[in-house]
């Protein structure tokens, strides 16, 4: 994930040296103390909740635990014109997103099914009894293209005023592994951490909509295909995917 980080900060900083002169739809100049820097594009942190949607009651997600960490790079372009209020906001950037299983339960293969595919089971069944959970995760990490359709509040200056924004994204899967930290019967910290595709799917999309300020806003993602292949998740859930939370404009 470092080097995923480290690629976007430096892939901003070329992006922002060649694009500062360019578009300005309609922002005006900042100084530089006061301010958020003024640079026609977003870099954007976002931080929330990942729930599952349609799923089993068996299927039991502990809330606080399961969050939602996105960075995303985001350029607008000026639609029906620089001063109507509306931007397209294109972008790029990595998702990551955690479900914590409630019983000190989680993912494992399925024998049955193949490598790419999984069973919800007692950490217990499989590591001993004699042990203390301390944190269980699963963490499903995407390449995700976000897109939205903004409109400015403020259509003289789209740097300061309220805005609202209904878009989407899709993202790529590239890693996902559950992570599990316990104490054994010796007193022992240990961790495991299983890189496995547990059955996920490949690809995801879904609609998000967003309000706030330039800086800072409220956010909600739907995700509108299932989260695991067909039949290749744990008890066969068909769940879709709903992220929620705040976030912050560096730029």
């Amino acid at each position: 994930m470092k080097k995923i980080y480290t690629f976007l900060l430096a892939f901003v900083l070329i992006q922002g040296a060649f694009a500062q002169d360019s578009l300005q739809i309609a922002k005006k100049p900042k100084t530089p103390i006061g301010g958020r820097p003024n640079i026609p594009s977003d870099l954007k942190f976002e931080f929330g909740f990942n729930q599952l949607n349609n799923r089993s009651e068996d299927l039991g997600i502990n809330f606080f635990a399961s969050r939602t960490f996105n960075v995303y790079y985001q350029y607008p372009v000026a639609i029906f014109g620089d001063a109507s209020g509306f931007t397209m906001d294109i972008g790029i950037g990595v998702g990551t997103d955690k479900y914590a299983f409630k019983d000190d339960q989680t993912l494992y293969n399925n024998p049955a099914l193949g490598p790419e595919s999984s069973i919800l089971r007692d950490i217990t069944d499989v590591l001993g009894d004699d042990i203390r959970i301390k944190k269980n995760v699963v963490a499903a990490n995407y390449f995700d293209m976000p897109i939205d359709f903004v409109y400015h509040f403020n259509k003289n200056n789209y740097s300061k005023g309220f805005k609202i924004s209904v878009g989407g994204k899709v993202g790529y899967l590239y890693e996902s592994h559950t992570k599990v930290k316990y104490e054994d019967s010796d007193n022992l910290k240990r961790q495991i951490k299983d890189s496995q595709n547990y059955g996920f799917e490949k690809f995801r999309y879904g609609i998000s909509v967003k309000a706030g300020s330039p800086g800072f806003y409220a956010w909600s993602y739907f995700g509108l295909n299932k989260v695991f292949q067909k039949g290749m998740g744990p008890n066969g859930t068909e769940a879709t995917q709903i992220n929620f939370g705040v976030a912050v404009n560096v730029f």
